[in-house]
């Protein structure tokens, strides 16, 4: 096993150097134990500081489960039903179009798991003004385009990515706490777990020397990615800051690892989380060939019912990919801080990239212990 273990640091190390990569982190865990831990290259090049246990990483749309695991402590609570109508919380949405049928059919249950039929960008009227702020930080701006907003498919039919649907929820969360979302979150889920080093969008002062720098390679040449940036209304789909230990303490939650009275959420709601909702033939990070279905905001791939769980992130030049197997109590985490693109017409297009490689191999580790 160890020989496994040694073989497959060599590989990750390699493909981040290899691929031009400045840096990045992983974890493989079995029975709450860590097996593998790896810090690896640069975090910030200006700076000179190396990524190491502190390091902060932004890691985008893994956000999203956090907002799932918050409307079902809400669910929990009796503030609502899953079944229940989008419109009757949110009354904006009512300018939005459905050439299927009434925008009521749009269920709290249609957003969790991507089937709401609402688009994938929350603003997607950006012109690349150097102006124009990260992502929107008013809600105001993303409502006054629900009048132009029209649904791509009838809700519930098919799956359907869409960051729009959990800013909804987002809102949602808001109204039945009280509480702004960040807020609600570190009350309601990084307390009870001890994620004392994680926050939301912009990092607080104290804690900015261990931010890492993020950057995009494209045919070799190197840019950097913007710093530190706000996500804006956006924070419940990819607002989320943290290490990578605080993220083990997480994805232990997840797993069932650790004493249950200190759980932010029950074991049977987690397990509805992770149950099948609908097929999907690409995961949060648009990557297909191991993803079956969705969940309630998670990710499935059953392979011979041997069901691998997890959420991906991809923005502004981090990309990550979280994943656990409860029956084998493993999960892995990994984070880079640079988007490698490459413009090679003579790449095949179902070659595996950087990150469905990584992905590949450390699946191998869950299947071997």
């Amino acid at each position: 096993m160890m020989g496994q273990v040694e073989t497959f640091k060599d590989f990750f190390c390699n493909e981040l150097d290899s691929n031009g990569v400045i840096g990045g982190a992983f974890i493989f865990s079995k029975e709450g134990e860590t097996v593998l831990k790896i810090n690896h290259g640069v975090a910030d090049i200006e700076r000179g500081l190396y990524v190491d246990d502190d390091t902060l990483f932004h890691w985008a749309s893994n956000t999203k489960t956090l907002t799932g695991i918050a409307i079902m402590q809400l669910r929990d609570r009796g503030c609502f039903s899953l079944e229940d109508r989008v419109i009757d919380f949110l009354p904006e949405i009512a300018v939005v179009r459905n050439p299927y049928g009434s925008i009521d059919e749009v269920t709290i249950r249609h957003l969790m798991n991507h089937s709401s039929g609402f688009r994938n960008p929350t603003y997607p009227y950006k012109t690349g003004h150097p102006s124009e702020p990260f992502e929107p930080r008013e809600y105001s701006l993303v409502e006054s385009k629900l009048p132009f907003t029209e649904l791509l498919f009838r809700p519930g039919e098919q799956f359907g990515y869409s960051n729009l649907g959990i800013v909804f929820l987002g809102r949602i969360i808001e109204l039945f706490s009280g509480d702004n979302y960040e807020t609600y979150v570190e009350k309601n889920v990084f307390k009870p777990l001890g994620m004392d080093r994680s926050y939301f969008d912009c990092t607080p002062y104290h804690m900015i020397q261990h931010r890492s720098h993020s950057y995009f390679r494209e045919n070799g040449a190197l840019r950097e990615g913007v710093f530190d940036a706000d996500t804006g209304i956006t924070t419940s789909n990819g607002g989320l800051n943290a290490p990578v230990r605080d993220m083990v303490k997480y994805l232990d939650f997840l797993v069932g690892n650790g004493p249950s009275d200190h759980s932010p959420l029950s074991r049977n709601s987690l397990e509805e989380m992770f149950s099948p909702s609908i097929r999907s033939d690409s995961d949060a990070n648009g990557y297909r060939w191991m993803t079956t279905d969705v969940g309630l905001t998670f990710f499935i791939d059953d392979v011979d019912r041997d069901v691998f769980i997890g959420h991906g992130g991809d923005q502004n030049g981090f990309i990550s990919y979280v994943e656990f197997n409860v029956k084998r109590r493993t999960f892995s985490i990994f984070v880079v801080n640079t988007t490698v693109i490459t413009t090679d017409s003579s790449a095949s297009e179902q070659e595996p990239d950087l990150i469905m490689r990584l992905r590949m191999e450390t699946r191998k580790l869950h299947t071997s212990f």
